[in-house]
């Protein structure tokens, strides 16, 4: 399956998003070892999956994906494999017929919050007008991938973070 997605830099979180649906979510990326992993063990509130991602052609706009289901044995399991996480509430936002997907970082990369919308068509994804609460398109940015943000902390990406024009949004979780 192909994903058309674009990732912004949010400048502000739309007021009363806590009371919109919400899934904590905890990324390992795997292998530890390697500077961007593409494969993830992923457990979605109850939830557990294998994902890989790659971009196709360099777009990381468009994203080949592949998850299979996992049962929370073979989570527990894969997860005990060195790998780098990444933790989050993803925040499930209506905004003009569409779902923003509001991700609010915890532990080491608090502070850092990402919104991502997708496309089902690659028209579509190129009319996309950033909404007010985003700050800027990073979807290319490799800094800001998953596989690369998995181990780091805030400080580790500030100065690029700056660079956009971001600063640190104090996000309170459920």
């Amino acid at each position: 399956m192909i994903e058309l997605e674009r990732t912004f830099l949010a400048k502000a979180v739309p007021a009363g998003i806590e009371k919109y649906k919400s899934k904590e979510i905890v990324d390992v990326y795997i292998p530890a070892s390697h500077p961007h992993p593409t494969l993830r063990i992923r457990k979605e509130g109850d939830k557990f999956f294998l994902t890989k991602k790659q971009p196709v052609a360099g777009d990381a706009s468009e994203q080949k994906e592949q998850t299979v289901e996992l049962s929370r044995e073979e989570f527990e399991t894969l997860s005990s494999v060195p790998g780098k996480v990444v933790q989050k509430i993803r925040f499930y936002y209506p905004f003009e017929g569409r779902t923003a997907e509001i991700d609010v970082f915890q532990g080491q990369l608090r502070g850092l919050v990402l919104v991502d919308f997708e496309f089902s068509t690659p028209e579509d994804k190129a009319a996309f007008t950033r909404p007010d609460f985003c700050l800027a398109d990073v979807t290319q940015e490799e800094f800001i991938a998953g596989g690369k943000l998995c181990g780091k902390c805030y400080k580790d990406i500030e100065s690029q973070l700056q660079w956009f024009g971001y600063t640190k949004l104090e996000v309170c979780g459920k």
